[in-house]
């Protein structure tokens, strides 16, 4: 295959005394008309190649439908009415919906009926506490950078906004519905040039006042690349401010009552641990924490008592469980008015939801009737009563809801139903373990048809591995059409997630990353020694740090697999931090800034490990122009250092969009993403239509 031409520059830089050699540094630039008519000759490779790929339109058809699954979100109750997303099969995005006390629904915002062009993402929302108002987030073109609005439910009218700078920003609202908190980053002339996207703070803001007279509350002198958190409790006493510098597995927390002073005091400052705080409507302060549980507990002290703040004065409502990871909970009220808790754990990375008594004397019932599957949430009624809404999703189960009822409380039941627009294939799910090279056991999930290692079938093997995200399952679209293909689809737990808690994320970063990659090879090792697949018909998918995972394992074992995706990757380690979010990932991979950690990053950087004369395996790189956490400079300048190195004939491809970025995008730019990728994968590993 002939590649475009692209200049390999004698540049090695001398740093801590490592020759570091960086040929492409010119890709870095998408200004430069080099980087720019490089970019046009691998769009026009990469439209030949994925153009002629045999089933590319047989997986555009059934993602069609796939794809265009529904969704439904948890609802979130306030006064009489309950908040909640839906997404239909047709819909490009899902619509806020409001559901008021007599059961009628109303749509209250559409980013469709905003922006037809389907470019325009719903970030995120917060209703007041009365239900009278809704706070919500939009960007647009894939940028995330979200401006903030405030509309009155009972009128659709918007009476607030747009604030800008409000990225990753949570709001916490105030009694009566006319002041919140929330996190807003300084003015781009405020700060040093480069560092726009950080320096948050904390505000307080009086709806339809001018953003520029909010009362500035926490941040200042705060570490530039600080996340703040915010939480009011329902009677407007008590407000919680939680924060930690980028991604840091640790954060701090202050306590204020507004009742009195209003000053915020420390509560946990500078411990390595995370801990999430709120008042509840008991009055008593409830602390879910990793600090020295690293699978985690419940626990309540006295807001008003800083003598009850100490750990070992925490009074445990569910402890940690030797066996489960504690991930989410709600306080609900049981048939004898006494408060109780439902409590979501992780087994395996599959949850399970059980009930506890809010005295802390134990454990009341187990819940039964889940599945294989995952819980993305658990809501209750902040002012009490005796149901609760679960959010489930599994491998062929779009996201629904189920409710819980105190008057049977081992039993769930449907609430509400996600709609899929085609028949959704046969399934089975086998749970299997790997062992990596330290002997360290590698849950996996495997989806196919037969449920057995029949006969070796091209397989998808995919991971993450990193900044403690679980892969618990969930509905994929991806994975379902390749199996009603006729192939197999894997999911590795790896280590840097949270499957296990805080110490198996702590195993798989910094100095430990290796073990995340040794864990992936070690499942795909088993998968073929399963008789699940073979060498030449395997295929490694991820994105983002799940991009890194199979850039890593491209170039250490370029034998493992015959083909790669690789989406908004990770590559170039030595020099993320300088471009996007990179640099509020330093805690997650350790910053080459320093020596050691230096020799950490170049121990396994994809773009810095690619030799010369090696036979790489087929590999579709897949960037978004819009993305500002990871640059897709990553992508082109480990393209061009593949293109340049491989014997192979196998090609290695670049394919780019415009518009979208790293996270939310419209259903149908989906369709096409996902079938060029499968397509890809079915032409290197050997699946064939059916």
């Amino acid at each position: 295959m002939r590649y475009p031409d692209a200049e390999r520059l004698d540049l090695v830089e001398d740093l801590h005394g490592h020759p570091v050699a960086d040929p492409y540094r010119w890709l870095e630039d998408a200004a430069d008309p080099r980087t720019r008519a490089w970019t046009e000759a691998q769009d026009s490779l990469t439209a030949e190649v994925l153009g002629a790929l045999p089933m590319r339109a047989d997986f555009a058809a059934r993602l069609e439908q796939l794809v265009h699954a529904g969704a439904v979100g948890v609802p979130v109750w306030r006064g009489d009415r309950a908040f909640s997303t839906r997404r239909d099969p047709g819909q490009e995005h899902a619509v806020l919906r409001v559901r008021e006390a007599d059961g009628t629904r109303r749509v209250l915002l559409d980013p469709m009926a905003l922006d037809p062009k389907g470019t325009t993402t719903l970030d995120a929302w917060s209703a007041s506490w009365e239900g009278d108002r809704v706070a919500y987030q939009l960007s647009t073109g894939g940028d995330e950078e979200s401006r903030l609005y405030v509309l009155d439910v009972a009128t659709g009218e918007v009476v607030d906004g747009p604030i800008d700078r409000c990225r990753y920003s949570p709001v916490a609202w105030l009694p009566g519905g006319d002041e919140l908190f929330y996190v807003r980053r300084l003015a781009p002339d405020q700060v040093p040039e480069g560092e726009e996207q950080f320096h948050r703070r904390v505000w307080r803001h009086r709806v339809g006042t001018p953003a520029d007279d909010d009362v500035l509350v926490h941040g200042e002198g705060s570490d530039p690349t600080m996340y703040f958190g915010v939480r009011t409790s329902r009677d407007g006493r008590w407000l919680v401010v939680s924060g930690s510098a980028g991604t840091a597995p640790r954060d701090d927390v202050w306590l204020a009552d507004l009742g009195k002073d209003g000053e915020l005091r420390d509560f946990q400052v500078g411990v390595d641990a995370q801990t999430a705080a709120w008042v509840a409507r008991d009055g008593r302060l409830w602390l879910m924490s990793d600090r020295g549980t690293p699978r985690w507990r419940l626990a309540v002290a006295d807001p008003t008592d800083p003598a009850t703040w100490a750990p070992d004065a925490w009074q445990d409502v569910v402890p940690q469980q030797d066996d489960a990871v504690l991930s989410d909970v709600a306080l609900v009220d049981g048939p004898d008015g006494r408060l109780q808790v439902l409590a979501v754990h992780a087994v395996d990375a599959t949850d399970r939801l059980s009930l506890w008594s809010a005295d802390g004397t134990g454990r009341v019932a187990d819940v039964q009737g889940l599945g294989a599957g995952s819980i993305s949430g658990v809501s209750a009624p902040p002012e009490g009563g005796t149901s609760a809404w679960v959010g489930y999703t599994d491998y062929a189960t779009p996201p629904s809801v189920l409710r819980w009822d105190a008057t049977a409380p081992t039993a769930l039941t449907s609430w509400e139903q996600a709609d899929v627009a085609g028949e959704v294939p046969a399934l089975t799910v086998v749970e299997t373990h790997a062992t990596s090279p330290d002997g360290t056991p590698v849950h996996l999930f495997v989806l196919s048809g037969s449920g057995i290692p029949d006969a070796p079938r091209p397989t998808v093997l995919y991971g993450y591995g990193g900044f403690n995200v679980a892969l618990t399952p969930a509905y994929s679209a991806q994975a379902l059409a390749w199996v009603a293909a006729g192939g197999v689809w894997a999911v590795a737990n790896l280590r840097g997630g949270s499957e296990h808690g805080e110490e198996w994320h702590r195993a798989g970063m910094r100095e430990r990353k290796q073990n995340v990659f040794d864990d992936f090879a070690a499942a795909g090792e088993h998968l073929v020694a399963e008789g699940w697949t073979t060498h030449g018909q395997l295929a490694v998918m991820g994105g983002s740090n799940g991009g890194l995972l199979v850039g890593a394992t491209l170039t250490q074992r370029p034998d493992l697999a015959a083909a790669v995706v690789c989406s908004a990757p990770l590559l170039d380690m030595v020099r993320y931090e300088q471009f996007g979010l990179g640099r509020t990932w330093n805690d997650e991979y350790g910053t080459a800034e320093k020596p050691d950690e230096l020799g950490w990053l170049l121990g396994y950087s994809p773009y810095h490990a690619v030799r010369g004369g090696t036979a790489y395996p087929a590999v579709l790189f897949t960037t978004f122009e819009s993305d500002t956490r990871v640059d897709p400079l990553h992508g082109r300048k480990l393209a061009a250092a593949l293109q340049h190195a491989t014997t192979s004939e196998a090609p290695v491809v670049l394919r780019r969009e415009t518009s979208v970025g790293h996270g939310a995008r419209a259903v149908s730019r989906t369709v096409g993403l996902a079938a060029d990728q499968l397509a890809f994968l079915a032409a290197h590993t050997g699946l064939a239509r059916r």
